[in-house]
């Protein structure tokens, strides 16, 4: 009864059932003959492939201090062979405290944008595929949650608990999934009310395998351009709680906290956090453009 509900919708919509690797192919070539699509692949694949490779491309530690890594006067050393973006004011190597810092901000927000979709995702399609009284209780919760600052109620958690990636994952993804299971809600609204839906409803078939068969697979693509935009939304999130102090604690690196080390030296040596900034910059910048070519690539509503 289910392939009889596909075919009829495919019959309904008057188009012949497409293969994957046909749809992949034209997904993919829509997605690298847009401008945007190119730079932002070329952009975000470039940060992940440092992020991923940081250990190895790294030339030091980013704990160790160089004995030879402060002047005679306790100022960082500049640039040179020996360290290329020069030292920190502790005497540790820059190059290798950024590598580290852009690891740890993309790994902090790769998983918290996945836990965030998750929650947005589930409860979205629960609100939208049962409607009633589900509806109401989850989209008044909802509502209630997006009336306060998500910063605010990160700052709050991360304050009680103890700061590290686990705890910051978990925090940043239980404040930033209320967006989203808005948009996930209002699509599922529109997706249970088509004739292939209902029918597979009519036939008897289970509401989970509804869900999952029938409705979410018409969500991912939307669900899925979101995430991208909510990525670099995400990176400045981490690094922001990083600046503040409430984020990633220093010793280790991570690209708010060496912003922040940075800017109390912002006229004596103003690289420490320049570099830093201008790193965060382009990853927000590579995966914004990401984003664009992907919403234009699936054919989402903006």
């Amino acid at each position: 009864m289910l392939a009889l509900a596909e075919q009829e919708e495919a019959l309904r919509v008057g188009t012949p059932r497409r293969s994957r690797r046909e749809k992949a192919s034209e997904f993919w070539h829509a997605l690298v003959g847009r401008p945007s699509g190119v730079a932002g692949l070329t952009i975000t694949g470039i940060v992940l492939l440092v992020a991923l490779l940081a250990p190895v491309m790294a030339p030091y530690s980013p704990y160790f201090q160089f004995p030879k890594g402060l002047t005679i006067d306790g100022a960082p050393v500049g640039l040179s062979w020996q360290h290329l973006l020069g030292t920190d004011t502790l005497g540790r190597d820059l190059l290798s405290r950024l590598l580290y810092g852009t690891r740890t901000t993309l790994v902090v927000a790769v998983a918290s944008n996945i836990v965030a979709g998750a929650i947005g995702v589930f409860f979205g399609s629960l609100a939208g595929y049962f409607g009633k009284w589900v509806d109401l209780v989850l989209m008044r919760i909802t509502e209630v949650l997006l009336s306060v600052p998500a910063i605010l109620l990160a700052a709050f958690f991360a304050v009680i608990t103890r700061p590290s990636e686990l705890s910051l994952i978990l925090i940043i993804g239980g404040v930033n999934w209320f967006y989203l299971a808005r948009i996930v809600r209002g699509e599922v609204l529109v997706v249970r009310t088509r004739e292939f839906v209902e029918a597979s409803t009519v036939s008897g078939a289970r509401h989970g395998l509804v869900l999952r068969r029938h409705v979410l697979p018409q969500v991912w693509p939307l669900t899925f351009v979101y995430m991208t935009v909510q990525f670099s939304t995400t990176a400045v999130f981490v690094a922001a709680m990083s600046f503040v102090g409430i984020g990633i604690q220093p010793p280790a690196p991570e690209l708010g906290n060496l912003i922040a080390e940075g800017s109390q030296y912002l006229t004596s040596v103003p690289r420490l956090a320049i570099v830093p900034g201008v790193a965060l910059g382009i990853t927000v910048l590579g995966f914004n453009l990401l984003s664009d070519a992907l919403r234009d690539a699936l054919d989402v509503r903006s």
